[in-house]
């Protein structure tokens, strides 16, 4: 039994959302000349394939921060360790004991 926890704090971009934002992007000729081939090649517009081609880039490199799958075991693990009491940290307690910079008066 596989169970999934989502934390999501990166917006999804849903596929038939309105397109209300505009992004320029600088390029060489060969690397325009690039898109616009593997463009043509998977039957898209430069744009469509910018965008999905992006988007599905952006997924992959945050989908690590997002999404996390656990077995049972880990996932009761991960839970209690959420329901668990904070613990004393002797080290962090000294450091909250001390002045801050932000406290001194100008």
């Amino acid at each position: 039994m596989t169970l999934s926890g989502v934390i999501s704090t990166f917006p999804v971009m849903p596929a038939l959302s309105p397109r209300t934002e505009k992004l320029d992007l600088r390029l060489s000729k060969t690397a325009k000349q690039t898109l616009q081939a593997a463009a043509r090649a998977s039957q898209k517009t430069v744009s469509e394939f910018v965008l999905e081609s992006a988007m599905a880039a952006a997924e992959e490199r945050l989908a690590d921060r997002r999404v996390f799958t656990l077995d049972a075991k880990g996932w009761e693990a991960f839970v209690e360790a959420l329901d668990a009491p904070p613990r004393r940290h002797a080290r962090l307690e000294r450091l909250f004991g001390e002045a801050s910079v932000f406290d001194a008066e100008p």
